[in-house]
């Protein structure tokens, strides 16, 4: 990651910018069910940075 999570649930905006991906890519691993846990307030999608630190923890580990 670029820098430290923020001590707030993430939008998709803030998990490209921290994971330096497009945001229609965050979208896809949604839809694919191959990123972080999301959840819906209301219609807008978040993330809690716990899920998001042991997903990027999970790849880092695969990918090594």
């Amino acid at each position: 990651m670029k820098r430290s999570l923020p001590n707030r649930y993430l939008t998709p905006i803030d998990m490209a910018d921290l994971l330096g991906v497009p945001v229609e890519t965050v979208y896809q691993w949604r839809r694919k069910q191959t990123g972080p846990r999301g959840f819906r307030v209301g219609r807008h999608l978040r993330f809690d940075p716990e899920d998001v630190r042991v997903w990027v923890e999970s790849q880092m580990e695969r990918a090594a």
